[in-house]
């Protein structure tokens, strides 16, 4: 058990690292670091101030989670919380999740599994506004995506394709319905879950705050992604890149620790498809990353040092 969760700790820093030669690769260090000096800092510092507050915003979100459990935590604890936890998901896969629910353990005496519960719920609300984003891109760029496919793969096939995974899925489907154990009951349980956790938020007593706050921290995000894109001198980006970048890099955050090297590949992947320069895509991405990966540090940090500070008294 301990060499599992080991490899789990280490291999995504293996890849990271791999990805980030790979990525240094295709723009040398140099190039790198030329963008960077030569950036206007304003659009940065701009982006830097949007992806905070979406941070603080979803502190804030969290209250509505808590308050009907009869939990009113005070909301620098929770910002405090927010920034811990995406400091360890830099170093651990996941386990930040785990540790925000431990801070307000540790300093609002709120039981860790109704803590995580929330957080879990908060998680379906957000992959349900990431989904939402895919089918408004879907929609804006449907005539580029569609003669993307028909370009790139026959018609038929995507077809032939299409039917095979609706099958797939209705056969799929109808296994886990009448599943009772094993691996499939395993899924059932969790796409109960899913579903729980969603009405649950629809039936909260301030839903429409919760509803208000999530699309908030998703349109900050969004702003944060294309405000950033003018730092770069004479880097043209259309919209519909800005989104299909957005949701990559989205995307690649799963991938390594905070998307360590595989952000500004798959960044400056999307964009390619939209015949946007590779050089300034990959250094675009690289200035994105680590500009909202310092302000994780530096808050992180922080917040780690005054968490006791700032309760004393408490664990």
């Amino acid at each position: 058990m301990l060499i599992k969760k080991i490899i789990k700790t280490i291999l995504p820093l293996i890849l990271g690292g791999f990805l980030v030669w790979y990525s240094i690769s295709k723009i040398s260090i140099n190039t790198l670091l030329q963008y960077f000096i030569n950036a206007n800092y304003f659009w940065i510092i701009l982006g830097i101030f949007f992806g905070l507050l979406s941070h603080i915003s979803r502190a804030y979100r969290w209250k509505f989670l808590l308050q009907p459990m009869g939990y009113k935590p005070k909301l620098t604890n929770s910002i405090m919380a927010v920034f811990v936890a995406y400091l360890v998901n830099l170093t651990i896969p996941r386990a930040g999740e785990v540790s925000r629910a431990g801070v307000m353990t540790n300093y609002e005496d709120i039981p860790f599994e109704k803590g995580f519960g929330t957080i879990v719920a908060e998680r379906i609300a957000d992959l349900l506004m990431l989904l939402t984003i895919v089918i408004i891109t879907l929609f804006v760029q449907f005539n580029f995506i569609y003669d993307l496919l028909v370009n790139k793969i026959n018609p038929t096939k995507i077809i032939v394709g299409l039917l095979i995974l609706l099958l797939g899925f209705i056969f799929f489907s109808r296994l886990i319905k009448k599943s009772t154990s094993g691996f499939l009951f395993k899924i059932k349980t969790f796409v109960n879950g899913l579903l729980e956790g969603i009405l649950s938020i629809l039936k909260m007593e301030n839903k429409w705050s919760f509803i208000f706050h999530t699309i908030f921290i998703w349109v900050m995000y969004v702003v944060m992604f294309w405000s950033t894109i003018f730092a770069i001198k004479d880097f043209n980006v259309p919209f519909g890149a800005v989104l299909v970048g957005f949701i990559a890099g989205g995307f690649s955050m799963a991938t390594t620790n905070g998307g360590i090297g595989m952000y500004p590949i798959a960044v400056s992947g999307a964009f390619a498809l939209f015949g946007v320069n590779e050089e300034q895509a990959t250094a675009f991405g690289w200035i994105v990353w680590t500009s909202q990966t310092l302000i994780i540090i530096v808050f992180g940090g922080l917040s780690f040092l005054l968490l006791p500070i700032c309760n004393k008294g408490k664990k």
